[in-house]
């Protein structure tokens, strides 16, 4: 599949990326590799294969909650830079 100059500069424009000739003609050509590979994986007989979301077999990563003892504050605090009152104290982040 063939991409032209014009795509491969709207897609520069989208991501904010200054390209010059080269880059341009040298993703072009790039893209349009990657593009071909992509179709020649549609003609892959798959009759009979179940879809599947990960190349390998996964199961459920979550366990149930429980209940534990918490940290004591004076433990959580005790390496924070800076506490008042028993609260982490932390610079500003928003105007």
């Amino acid at each position: 599949m063939k991409i032209t100059k014009e795509q491969v500069l709207h897609v520069a424009n989208l991501a904010r990326l200054e390209l010059d000739d080269a880059a341009i003609e040298s993703f072009a050509e790039q893209i349009g590799n990657i593009l071909e590979y992509v179709d020649a994986l549609g003609e892959v007989d798959t009759e009979g294969i179940r879809p599947t979301t990960h190349a390998i077999w996964r199961t459920n990563a979550f366990r149930e909650d429980r209940v534990g003892d918490h940290l004591e504050r004076d433990s959580a605090l005790a390496n924070a830079p800076r506490e008042e009152d028993g609260s982490f104290i932390v610079p500003k982040v928003v105007g």
